[in-house]
């Protein structure tokens, strides 16, 4: 006679070996996404900047046998394999715990970006009143004056190793800056307001820090955002949904929508030197007021921020809802610490 006990339990025992089949490549691919990420970003850099033959050259034969397109190859296959081994030597991490990592990189992204656009905004708005009312000349030299001048000059000796410092500091610091960033945008649009109609006095450095300030501000946030669960849903469907029902939903959703979303903007933006987001950055662009802040080039920057960010968390909430999916229905790994995959 065959025991109905066992019978009960040979499902669940299905299951939790599927389970365990499935963590693994589940780990791939969210790791394995992250890491295809850096390496485009980074061939692009190699391709775009120093002029070494893009991916794209290697595939249709154009770049040959060179040392430098077989270089653009390992960009890519190296990080790869190293996810690949990475997973297999770590088979007992639980999902939850590699959907946490990925959080934590992207909150730190976000802090330095944070960081970089306050230390810039100001000394960028500094050196443009100093410049516009004649004082940098006596303050920093003619040379420098003249130099500061110049947007690449500007770009490449204030912001660059502004832009290094903020991720330095945002490496000691735990919290999120857009509160403080939004006070700062606050205050910008009343200093406007007072130097305008009491002071007679208006330049267009004054409106460029609120736009530098108020881009960054939607564009940085929405991924601290997705992390929070703060993001408006409208539908008529999610909230009636079980757990297993929202966890496939955003587990789905993530991956067929958020993350492609993402790859689009890296793509079209990030493809050729004349793209969107390529093309300033290569050239520094800046406003044809000459006297405003030199950063328009890094508004163009806010939208590789944006994708990259929101790719990173778009893949950590598919873990974190692929998790929900592996286990029991009322699973969820912000509230059951101990639980392993």
């Amino acid at each position: 006679m065959s025991d109905g006990s066992s019978e009960r339990k040979a499902p669940h025992v299905c299951h939790a070996t599927t389970g365990k089949a499935m963590v693994p490549a589940l780990r791939i691919l969210a790791l394995g996404m992250v890491s295809l990420c850096a390496s485009y970003l980074f061939g692009n850099y190699l391709s775009h900047w120093w002029g070494l033959p893009a991916m794209s050259d290697f595939i249709d034969g154009s770049a040959g046998g060179s040392a430098a397109g077989i270089v653009q190859v390992l960009v890519y296959l190296l990080p790869m394999a190293a996810v690949v081994t990475i997973v297999l030597r770590t088979p007992g991490r639980a999902l939850h715990q590699d959907s946490e990592m990925l959080s934590n990189f992207t909150a730190f992204f976000i802090r330095g970006a944070f960081w970089a656009v306050l230390l810039i905004g100001i000394t960028d708005t500094v050196i443009s009143f100093l410049r516009i009312e004649g004082l940098l000349d006596d303050v920093l030299g003619k040379a420098a004056a003249v130099n500061l001048g110049r947007p690449a000059f500007r770009g490449l000796f204030v912001h660059y190793p502004l832009l290094a410092a903020s991720f330095f500091i945002a490496k000691y610091t735990r919290t999120i800056g857009f509160h403080w960033l939004a006070l700062l945008i606050t205050a910008a649009e009343v200093q406007i307001v007072i130097a305008r109609f009491i002071f007679s006095y208006e330049q267009a450095f004054m409106a460029d820090l609120v736009r530098f300030w108020y881009g960054a501000l939607f564009l940085f946030a929405s991924a601290y955002t997705l992390i929070e669960e703060g993001h408006v849903r409208v539908d008529i469907l999610y909230a009636g949904f079980s757990e297993r029902g929202k966890a496939w939903t955003n587990t789905l959703g993530a991956l067929f929508l958020g993350i492609p979303f993402c790859w689009v903007i890296l793509t079209m933006g990030f493809w050729g030197k004349s793209n969107v987001i390529t093309g300033p950055l290569l050239s520094y662009e800046v406003t044809q007021s000459g006297y405003g802040l030199y950063v328009k080039y890094l508004l163009a920057g806010y939208l590789l921020i944006f994708a990259v960010s929101m790719l990173i968390e778009f893949t950590s909430y598919m873990l974190r809802n692929a998790a929900v999916l592996l286990h029991k229905p009322d699973f969820h790994p912000d509230l059951d610490e101990h639980a392993k995959i």
